[in-house]
């Protein structure tokens, strides 16, 4: 579950905010002024701070900043101003949201959990569009590039996508029908040889030994697979 940091100095405020974020199954840490949000910030790996604007020490704001020198967590800002101008403030100085003092507690935990659910599908769809590396292996699926130990590859378009599966999926073992399904289409009317003839030329091209293959593997009786260990660790070709 996520982990929230929560920093306020009004210790009522700061007890009813941790209780509520606890009772939906969020870990929650808290602290009392703009210094120590810096500091537990710097220290611990929050999925979302919750912070005040008006603070001792520092404020808000300037904590905010701070932690942006560091870090991109998603940050709430609390406050009793409701002037635009304020809001806009603390959005320049790197706040994801805001909620104005006295707030519904419903509301924060909105709030709360249609951030986070941003930040998670934000950090999916960077992963899926990442680049992919195993061993001397390298895909950029932006650019739709392949590497062998550092030496750029062609690839064919379905030679990509078949690669790019495997890759995505380490260790899970693909039946040539699914691989067929899912790289070419249902529609496909070409039989489980063309599989074949494309792990073959992606060996050929990738696997620094192409008949002892180290990743590109095989299932015997199932199908392909990309192994995350080199040859010498795993069992079967």
């Amino acid at each position: 579950m996520a982990k929230i940091l929560v920093v306020d100095d009004e210790a009522v405020l700061v007890k009813g905010i941790r209780f509520n974020l606890q009772q939906e199954g969020y870990q929650v840490e808290t602290g009392s002024d703009g210094e120590q949000a810096v500091e537990l910030a710097r220290e611990g790996s929050f999925d979302l701070i919750i912070l005040d604007l008006m603070m001792p020490k520092i404020d808000g704001l300037q904590a905010c900043m701070r932690i942006r020198e560091f870090s991109d967590v998603p940050i709430i800002m609390l406050t009793a101003k409701s002037e635009d101008s304020d809001k806009l403030m603390g959005f320049a100085c790197g706040a994801d949201d805001y909620v104005t003092k006295p707030f519904n507690i419903l509301e924060l935990k909105a709030r709360v959990r249609a951030l986070l659910r941003r930040t998670a599908a934000a950090a999916v769809k960077q992963q899926e569009t990442g680049e992919l590396t195993m061993g001397h292996i390298h895909l950029d699926p932006a650019e739709r590039s392949a590497w062998k130990d550092g030496a750029q590859v062609e690839l064919t378009a379905k030679e990509f996508d078949l690669m790019e599966l495997l890759m995505r999926n380490p260790g899970r073992v693909y039946s040539r029908e699914n691989l067929l399904n899912v790289v070419w289409g249902y529609e496909y009317v070409g039989d489980y040889r063309t599989v074949d003839v494309h792990i073959r030329r992606l060996r050929e091209k990738l696997e620094l030994d192409p008949a002892n293959p180290e990743y590109i593997r095989t299932k015997w009786g199932v199908g392909y697979y990309l192994s995350s260990r080199p040859v010498s660790a795993a069992p079967s070709k």
